[in-house]
């Protein structure tokens, strides 16, 4: 495969255009660490939307979900459909919530919410914890779906990818902050777009697959195609659907679907003009995550199964890639080789789009936590705002270089976000709860942070020795079943029981619950005075401030309780309302036309609904 001078051209115009964006955000971009970083509080929802869905389409997350449809079929997709129900509860109640608080970053909130020394320690290490070490595991997983579709669609190595896409991300992530990246992603998210659908409706089309009926009818793929599991399998639908829909969603701190809102989706509700265009930001974005794009993605994958039915077939296609990065996610760029000229050059800038979009959305993310949250607030209080955005810039290089490095180590990226899923599990319900109950302390956060952290922790090691040797007498048969441990990836072998990875994050989600529940109601509350103050600045309604409500002075204006009945019916409708785009869609697809008007009657009924209320919401 050889890219011709039109395939270059569209590559190199979309590279213009990006640095061309940022050098023009930069104008005002350095004035100060507030233009840097949430450009003025004054931006429009619509622009704020595209740019949160930019962000999570990600050059590896067609990679991703790739790797799930062949593994565990369309279904598998819960995985990451059951965030909606967190989205939507950011959407009707905690957008506006964020927007009121008028902080500059979402852990600012912690020394608005919490007092003393805890909540500054929280503070802190979220800072490093969060912008520096996990932020460059995301951004490291963004990498390597970038080396790998580099590596079959255009034979670059992977130091040369990586710094081709660094370079220009960190020059205008650098020189025009967050509204460079905003404007950046509107133009980024185009291009994905367009790009995705156009192959899908090529690969689809290809002699190999036949068009959709031969694609859907193949053996290989008819048994991948529900959207909802057969319900005959226990071992089937309880990880696929049950345990997302009831545990996985409220319970685990995912970048882009954090319970009760935060990270980059939070700096974007605190950069809308008011709490109407937060809302409308957030409500945008969860309709085009999870209603507009998965299907051509999914469509591609299933057509893979196809032409690469398993890896042995990837790794004879593509001899000169490394073995150990040869997994099931590299069958998408795989499929992108057929496209033709033209179609190739404006597919493959368009997944550099998605990659850099995601890229400089946790540059400059990142980057607020190190300058606000750690340099500002504990480094150098006095620092003037010129510094303080040198220093933003300075991070963001740092940033780029790590992640570039740690995406080295990576082999594929449902590894990674197992990981991340593991890390937060049995973390989401304290940041659902402590708008809510007054009771919710920063002890909470550090107790349910270290918890999770510890027992995936130890569910790494526990997958080593579930398959090393009893020791003997010889050491080098004993360390010899170490080194094999590794090597073959933790196969389980019959010495320990062997946990699925559900089961794993039921357990996680569990333990880390007990444990922070327990140090809740074992430290000292909140200041009374802080939580007063919260309160007031807040007002976030519900029966769990009663007691701060109660013992606010009488001269002082406490704000009405806001009904939340409403909201909470509107989170789960809304989401009704999404899901059934997303089955309307796939139903069409399959040529099930009982099964589209049905789906897409729920869809209308619940678009009335919000619609109807939408000036109450």
């Amino acid at each position: 495969m050889q890219l011709n001078t039109l395939d270059w051209s569209i590559i190199a115009a979309f590279f213009i255009v990006s640095l061309g964006i940022g050098l023009y955000a930069s104008r005002n971009s350095g004035d100060s660490t507030k233009e840097f970083f949430l450009s003025g509080r004054n931006m429009p929802w619509w622009l704020l939307g595209v740019s949160m869905v930019a962000t999570t389409f990600s050059a590896d997350t067609p990679n991703l979900v790739t790797d799930i449809v062949r593994n565990n079929g369309v279904a598998g997709n819960w995985a990451w459909w059951a965030f909606l129900l967190t989205g939507m509860l950011t959407v009707f109640v905690y957008a506006r919530l964020w927007r009121r608080s008028g902080v500059l970053t979402d852990l600012e909130f912690y020394e608005l919410r919490y007092s003393g020394k805890p909540a500054r320690f929280l503070r802190q290490f979220r800072a490093i914890y969060l912008g520096v070490f996990f932020n460059v595991m995301i951004m490291a997983t963004v990498c390597l779906a970038g080396i790998k579709i580099a590596g079959v669609l255009l034979g670059l190595n992977a130091v040369t990818t990586v710094l081709m896409v660094s370079v220009v991300t960190v020059i205008y992530s650098a020189l025009g902050g967050f509204k460079g990246v905003v404007i950046t992603d509107f133009v980024q998210f185009t291009f994905a777009m367009i790009g995705a659908v156009w192959a899908a409706v090529y690969i689809v089309a290809m002699p190999e697959i036949g068009g959709l009926d031969a694609l859907f009818a193949h053996p290989v793929v008819s048994g991948k195609l529900d959207i909802i599991p057969k319900f005959d399998d226990p071992a089937v639908y309880v990880p696929l659907l049950v345990v997302p829909l009831a545990v996985q969603w409220w319970s685990v701190w995912y970048p882009g679907a954090e319970p009760g809102g935060g990270g980059y989706v939070a700096q974007r509700m605190l950069a809308a003009k008011n709490e109407r265009h937060a809302v409308g930001a957030t409500l945008l974005f969860n309709a085009f995550h999870y209603a507009l794009r998965p299907w051509p993605w999914i469509l591609i994958a299933l057509a893979s199964i196809v032409v690469f039915p398993d890896i042995a077939s990837l790794q004879a296609a593509f001899p000169d890639i490394d073995p150990g990065t040869v997994k099931d996610d590299l069958a998408y760029p795989a499929m992108l080789s057929y496209l033709p000229s033209g179609l190739l050059g404006l597919v493959i800038a368009s997944l550099i789009a998605a990659l850099m979009s995601t890229l400089s959305t946790h540059l400059n993310w990142g980057s607020s936590y190190i300058v606000n949250d750690w340099y500002q607030r504990f480094i150098k209080p006095e620092a003037s705002e010129k510094e303080l955005v040198n220093v933003g810039r300075i991070s963001t290089v740092v940033l780029m270089v790590l992640s570039a490095i740690l995406a080295l180590a990576l082999s594929n990226a449902l590894q990674a976000f197992n990981i991340l899923l593991q890390i937060g599990a049995g973390t989401g319900l304290i940041f659902i709860l402590r708008w809510f109950w007054w009771r919710i302390n920063a002890w909470t956060e550090v107790a349910g942070m270290a918890a999770s952290f510890v027992i995936a922790l130890s569910f790494l090691f526990y997958k080593i020795f579930a398959q090393l040797p009893t020791p003997d007498t010889d050491p080098k048969t004993f360390f010899a079943g170490w080194e094999l441990s590794l090597r073959n990836k933790f196969v389980t072998s019959p010495t320990l029981p062997h946990l699925e990875g559900w089961e794993q994050l039921l357990i996680g989600v569990g333990l880390t619950t007990v444990i922070w529940i327990a140090v809740t109601f074992l430290t000292r509350p909140t200041d009374a005075a802080t939580l007063q103050e919260f309160y007031l600045k807040i007002h976030p309604g519900g029966p769990g401030w009663g007691p701060v409500a109660a013992s606010i002075p009488a001269e002082r204006t406490v704000p009405l309780s806001e009904p939340l009945s409403l909201r909470i019916a509107a989170v789960f409708i809304g989401a009704i309302a999404i899901y059934s785009v997303l089955f309307a869609t796939g139903f069409y697809l399959y040529g099930n036309l009982t099964a589209t008007l049905i789906s897409s009657i729920f869809a209308v009924g619940g678009i009335l609904f919000l619609w109807y209320n939408r000036a109450k919401l």
